[in-house]
């Protein structure tokens, strides 16, 4: 299957159509610079936010983040721009939680256990780690319930734009058709590096005043096995630097 390619050019969606290397923020500022534009002009709908669905020229990305019944994301949609940098801020995160928690004596041999950022695996191991964070942005996408067969149609006519091969295509229809259970998504995860990715995107995603998204957000965290601690860390490197 052809995974990272598939995710790469959400990725690159997400970071306004830049490169998707965590070392250059040239994407993300693009988007970031748009998301402005946006809020100082009052272009958006009635006034009430960002539409992500109109920024992001209704491609994946944009029925993804921005297709919940039409819903207005405001400063949230800031953080957005985290998705093209997934690997490195997950990574980030881990460090603040060990050196936070007085583990830096121990850290530098605990990291071999953690596994290694998106952005630096390479062959099976990175499209491995696609399918994951896929995974895991379709599961957050639905749920709240808003992905009905209509927009399924869409998001699939979408996707089918960036090219996925049949394999991946048929991978895809099944995840839209497979129970919303954390737990199955926690047990995909390759290693503590991908839990932190997962849940990462998955925040991403959701919006945290909807009761039913902020809910499986805890599931997610709960499945994975994350310290309180390393759920709101993560949060945190979201909003600083989505």
């Amino acid at each position: 299957m052809n995974a990272m390619s598939l995710l790469n050019q959400i990725m690159q969606q997400a970071s306004g159509g830049q490169s998707t290397n965590p070392g250059d923020s040239a994407g993300s500022n693009d988007l970031m610079n748009q998301l402005r534009s946006q809020f100082k002009g009052g272009q958006s709908s009635g006034g009430n936010g960002v539409d992500m669905k109109s920024l992001l020229g209704g491609g994946a990305l944009g029925l993804l983040l921005g297709s919940k019944r039409g819903r207005k994301m405001g400063g949230k949609a800031l953080k957005y721009g985290a998705l093209a940098g997934v690997g490195a801020l997950a990574w980030k995160a881990y460090q603040n939680h060990q050196a936070n928690a007085q583990h830096g004596a121990q850290m530098q041999g605990a990291a071999a256990q953690q596994g290694q950022p998106l952005e630096q695996l390479q062959g099976q191991a990175q499209e491995q780690r696609g399918l994951e964070i896929l995974q895991a942005m379709i599961m957050a996408a639905r749920a709240d319930g808003h992905v009905d067969g209509s927009e399924r149609t869409l998001l699939t006519q979408e996707i089918e734009k960036l090219g996925p091969d049949d394999e991946l295509h048929a991978w895809i229809q099944q995840q839209f058709d497979a129970p919303l259970d954390a737990s199955v998504l926690a047990r995909a995860a390759d290693s503590p590096q991908a839990r932190r990715e997962m849940y990462l995107v998955s925040a991403a995603i959701i919006d945290e005043q909807n009761p039913l998204e902020r809910a499986w957000l805890d599931q997610l965290a709960t499945a994975l096995e994350f310290e309180p601690t390393m759920a709101r860390e993560l949060d945190r490197q979201l909003q600083s630097n989505g």
